[in-house]
């Protein structure tokens, strides 16, 4: 599969990350099914969270992946923290003990990214970079990212944490495109032109920090997928129409069309269907026209200015 360094580090990633949000569903022989189709496609770098299942994900994993250090070599692993019951926690402390757990169980000495999850209102930035150097320091996580956080939110840590941010994981899809958007309604006066996030794009793409985009089929809020959805009937029919002319599922298109922006996305899958990820696969040898792109866009509701 194709790959783009990740942020600033010399890392090379798939343009695919394969999420393990969902791998709980699965019995001990599927996920082994899954996670051997992935790397057979050539997607070993995996997503995971200590908040997913409780942290029964990364074990899952870990055992249907057999790990050992002859498999850890071949794959990369990212996780993320900060989450816990009633709050999110950025403090050393919790961060510290949270890779501990991790490490632990996905059975490895060491994560490839460690990511911040949900912002904390309470961040002592000071606390966050001690942590990153003891964990940098020791080995136990080799690069650091962020997630959900805006310019201003990564730039606060970056004055203290001497690593760079590599990656920052955003929700993202055709539907749920306003970071998009808001670009193109610069002094307009509609509801597209509200900046929510501090063009976060630009930022991320000003600084080289590789954006995730999570939930890469959903609309709203998980609120649902919009391909083969009733609701969205312009926005399907425009991309069945561009699928049939590349010969690919509908999948396939709505994951190129994150690919194709130039600031070099990493998509992060969450399906647990391995046909579907063979799908989302696909995309990365796919590179759909200016003017494909743009339909697509419009044909979810946008408008230009």
């Amino acid at each position: 599969m194709r790959t783009i360094p990740l942020g600033q580090t010399n890392l090379q990633v798939p343009v695919i990350a394969v999420g393990c949000m969902r791998i709980k569903a699965l019995d001990k022989q599927e996920a082994e099914r899954f996670i051997q189709t992935s790397l057979d496609l050539g997607a070993n770098f995996f997503d995971h969270a200590d908040m997913y299942g409780d942290g029964v994900c990364e074990e899952i994993f870990a055992d249907a992946i057999h790990m050992n250090e002859s498999v850890r070599e071949k794959v990369l692993l990212q996780s993320k923290c900060g989450i816990r019951k009633g709050a999110f926690d950025f403090s050393k402390s919790h961060i510290l003990e949270s890779v501990d757990g991790i490490l632990k169980r996905l059975k490895t000495d060491y994560l490839d990214v460690l990511l911040l999850h949900r912002p904390d209102a309470l961040v002592e930035p000071e606390e966050v970079a001690e942590a990153f150097e003891q964990l940098h320091s020791s080995g136990k996580v080799r690069h650091f990212g962020v997630s959900n956080q805006n310019p201003m939110q990564i730039q606060l840590l970056q004055k203290f944490v001497k690593q760079p941010i590599a990656a920052n994981q955003l929700q993202l899809s055709i539907t749920n495109s306003n970071m998009i958007s808001q670009g193109l309604h610069v002094n307009m006066l509609d509801d597209s032109a509200v900046n929510r996030d501090g063009s976060i794009l630009d930022f991320c793409r000003l600084n080289d920090i590789t954006i995730q985009p999570w939930s890469p089929f959903q609309y709203g809020f998980f609120e649902g997928v919009f391909l083969d959805n009733e609701k969205f009937p312009k926005l399907n029919a425009k991309i069945d129409e561009i699928a049939a002319k590349y010969e690919v599922s509908n999948t396939t298109i709505a994951i190129a069309w994150l690919l194709r922006h130039p600031s070099h996305m990493q998509p992060v899958t969450g399906t647990m269907n391995i046909e579907r990820l063979k799908d989302c696969a696909k995309a990365a040898d796919i590179r759909l026209t200016r003017e494909e792109w743009y339909e697509i866009y419009m044909a979810a509701g946008n408008i230009l200015p």
